[in-house]
């Protein structure tokens, strides 16, 4: 029991010290393909933004929702404008970052797994599932 709570806790990996906002940027991809960025100039880590219609701040709160509300995402920094979260499989934790960019009218995003070479997609259809749950979102 004790060797696989171990094995559990080792996937978790440390979170990084180079996430945040910097200059309304987030942290470029590592290389290795188990990260996506919606402001990555390369077609294998690019991932399109979120776009919403309306209130920027609303649109935000809305993705707050939506985060709460899934059993893999614990937010970890709550800043105006700035969210950053951990997602959770089951043995591994990546680390979401989402950026309201109020006059684009769009919520850059970026997804990257703390340990590893490849998640298997893994990031890129995460960020899929929660875009399709923030674009439901807007629509009631």
């Amino acid at each position: 029991m004790s060797m696989g709570l171990f094995g559990i806790i080792g996937c978790a990996g440390e979170r990084p010290n180079n996430l945040g906002a910097r200059e309304g940027l987030l942290a470029v991809c590592p290389a290795s393909p188990n990260c996506v960025s919606s402001q990555a100039g390369d077609h294998r880590h690019r991932i399109e933004p979120l776009f919403f219609s309306g209130d920027p701040e609303a649109a935000f709160a809305r993705l707050k929702l939506v985060l709460a509300g899934r059993g893999d995402a614990t937010i970890i920094e709550d800043l105006p404008g700035y969210l950053r979260v951990e997602l959770r499989t089951l043995l591994f934790v990546d680390d979401g970052e989402f950026l309201l960019d109020r006059e684009k009218r769009v919520i850059q995003v970026r997804s990257a797994a703390r340990l590893g070479y490849s998640d298997l997609g893994k990031n890129r259809s995460r960020m899929e599932e929660i875009r399709a749950q923030f674009m439901a979102a807007e629509k009631k």
